[in-house]
């Protein structure tokens, strides 16, 4: 196994490139991912503490749905202007060239299709797109955000400043007198089309993920400490195969010290992901 270290070396790129020779290779990312875009990670070195919003708490506390429609639309501001990375698009130009089928993801950013990706699976959802829980229907993200406004005259001006979380949305503290929007057709309650703590992955979706696992011959996982169970089950999935792991994470991650683990990289997805598709001539 790779020793870890803090910068991409020549030989674990070849350890890297010596990985994809074995066959197309599954990838699985994580918002380590998007850092270099912009977005700020839940569990990389360095980040505060944070505790998401879990489902139980959206759909029983009107305080939290307050807060949350909230920081959606003052994080919407920064969002708007947030790209796909060098990462986003090295794991396109790796699809593109026959490496890889597509990319799993456990990101709501949407970046990875903006990057250029054609087969995304987005295990946690896309944040792009609301939902009414008691009827179904669907509207966008900024559609629904433009009631916001209208509801909440002035507050998207007054808050411009408040901190980004891992999410995309903003920690703000002027929730008591937001007006949350509702669905327009029964008067529902309106939230996002992800996956929230304290749900699970739908059955589809993950069937998706895993056919990718299957059909490669390694599984790369970019971006991610791997603490979220759907992650580590595509992890077994791989092992159960008898294929190995391959990881490029800054900071510890879950499958450290498993013997499946051919590859550990402790650098950025960005740099490490480019310098892969170059020396794959992707």
């Amino acid at each position: 196994m790779t020793d870890v270290n803090a910068q991409l070396l020549p030989g674990q790129l070849a350890e890297l490139v010596t990985l994809f020779e074995r066959g197309r290779v599954a990838v699985l990312t994580g918002a380590g991912m998007s850092t270099d875009s912009g977005i700020p990670d839940y569990r990389g070195a360095g980040t505060p503490p944070r505790t998401p919003m879990n489902i139980a708490q959206f759909t029983d506390d009107p305080h939290y749905r307050q807060r949350f429609w909230a920081g959606a639309r003052i994080g919407e501001n920064r969002m708007s202007v947030v790209e796909p990375n060098a990462g986003h698009r090295a794991l396109a130009r790796l699809e593109a060239a026959g490496h890889i089928d597509g990319v799993i993801t456990q990101n709501v950013d949407g970046l990875h299709a903006r990057g250029g990706a054609r087969n995304v699976v987005e295990l946690h959802g896309g944040g792009g797109i609301m939902r009414c829980i008691q009827c179904g229907e669907r509207w966008t993200r900024t559609e629904v955000l433009g009631w916001f406004d209208t509801l909440n005259p002035g507050y998207a001006e007054r808050n411009a400043d408040a901190e980004i979380a891992p999410d995309g949305d903003a920690l703000v503290s002027e929730v008591e007198s937001v007006r949350v929007p509702l669905c327009p057709g029964c008067g529902g309650t309106l939230r996002p089309d992800v996956v929230y703590f304290g749900e699970t992955v739908p059955l589809p979706v993950f069937a998706a993920a895993a056919d990718i696992v299957e059909r490669s011959s390694a599984l790369l996982v970019a971006g991610s400490s791997l603490a979220v169970n759907t992650g580590m089950r595509l992890v077994h999935k791989t092992e159960r195969q008898g294929n190995p792991l391959a990881v490029i994470n800054r900071g510890p991650t879950a499958v450290d010290s498993r013997p499946s683990l051919a590859v550990r990289i402790d650098a950025g997805t960005s740099e490490t992901l480019t310098a892969l598709a170059d020396a794959l001539g992707a």
